[in-house]
């Protein structure tokens, strides 16, 4: 029996829906009578609601290809989205159709989800966390792949500010014509990180083209990091928490002392980002923020990119204190020390992590004014 297939959401902005059907199918408009498209999730999503003389528009699908309807569940399992039967009309037509709803209820939002203010918001971060997704048909989906969606958009938002706020390029220019080929890419390991390997070539600077290499690389999203500043009282905060990579360095004592810090959410800026996070991880609420630096830490094998501040604040007399989120599973010990104390952490080498010794040492120079400021 031949499946038609009702589309009301995101996938009838058409770049999206070929790079999640692998082709663009053909479509024609229809109707669900009775039903607005109301906004979900901030507005970022549409879901289905029953209202009399409401008209639903959307996009049929006839007689989809059975590879293409899998590839569509695929992606809309990775939302918790599942078929469910309905009609709709196209003219004076009624056609059964199957069309996707939440698995879970969803929170309903006044007013009519709009399209255009979808693709204008965040159409460009959809298809690129789309690509990825699709990456991973027939190896997870539903609430396998729904582990990963985080993720996977966390990194789609900084794939998107690499392209769109480049740094100056004054002294390093590259080659004469810089360029990459991309010659394949797998996906080696897909867990709540993801592991990249590439085989490509590149320019040379002697003007030539490089062999084919062949590089692995961990693909991790922007982090803002902001280390917390009290320039009335002169002292700093620092959180300490377990961390993986001393532990499988083979550290005795795997707990790091470092600023507050967290993953740039999608549709989130790098300062958003620090002021959430300090509320979240210290139970801050920060002044001014000062940008001390952006940059990669390990740009030989990590996508991973840096957004560190400073952010002023009024710090707590308490010299320690338990934080952090329980559905994040952090388990998290703020540290409120002097400027001297933090300083000594640099001299005797307890401070480890880059960031902390790179905002203490802009701290150093700055210290003055701040103080002078407040």
């Amino acid at each position: 029996m031949a499946t038609h297939l009702f589309l009301f959401g995101t996938l009838r902005h058409a770049p999206l829906l070929e790079i999640v059907a692998g082709s663009l199918p053909v479509t024609e408009g229809a109707v669900r009578e009775g039903y607005r498209i109301a906004p979900s999730g901030n507005g970022d999503w549409p879901v289905l609601v029953q209202e009399p003389g409401a008209m639903a528009h959307g996009l049929l699908i006839r007689d989809i290809a059975p590879d293409v309807l899998d590839r569509l569940r695929h992606y809309e399992s990775a939302y918790d989205m599942h078929l469910e039967k309905a009609q709709v009309t196209v003219g004076q037509e009624t056609v059964a159709v199957d069309v996707f709803v939440p698995g879970t209820p969803s929170m309903v939002e006044p007013g009519v989800w709009d399209l255009r203010a979808w693709v204008a918001r965040r159409a460009a971060l959809d298809c690129l966390s789309a690509a990825e997704i699709m990456r991973l048909w027939g190896r997870f989906c539903g609430d396998e792949l729904r582990f990963r969606v985080g993720q996977i958009e966390a990194r789609a938002g900084s794939r998107i500010r690499a392209q769109t706020t480049p740094p100056p390029h004054v002294v390093g220019q590259g080659p004469k014509t810089p360029q990459a080929q991309v010659l394949s890419q797998f996906d080696d390991h897909a867990g709540y990180f993801f592991t990249r390997t590439f085989d490509l070539q590149y320019a040379t600077f002697a003007g030539g083209t490089s062999d084919v290499v062949r590089r692995e690389v961990f693909l991790a999203p922007d982090a803002a990091i902001v280390l917390p500043y009290d320039p009335v009282r002169d002292r700093v905060l620092l959180v300490e928490q377990f961390r993986m990579a001393p532990f499988a360095r083979g550290e005795a004592l795997p707990w790091m002392l470092e600023p507050v810090a967290g993953r740039v959410d999608p549709g989130e800026t790098p300062e958003e980002c620090a002021r959430r996070e300090a509320v979240e991880e210290a139970g801050l609420d920060l002044r001014a923020l000062h940008h001390v630096a952006s940059c990669y830490p390990t740009p030989g094998c990590s996508t991973e990119y840096f957004h560190i501040y400073l952010g002023v604040c009024d710090l707590p007399d308490v010299e320690t204190a338990s934080h952090g989120l329980e559905e994040e599973h952090e388990d998290i010990r703020t540290h409120v020390l002097s400027y001297d104390a933090a300083m000594e952490l640099v001299s005797s080498g307890e401070a480890q992590n880059a960031p902390l010794i790179l905002s203490l040492m802009w701290l150093s120079g700055k210290r003055s004014l701040l103080r002078g400021a407040a």
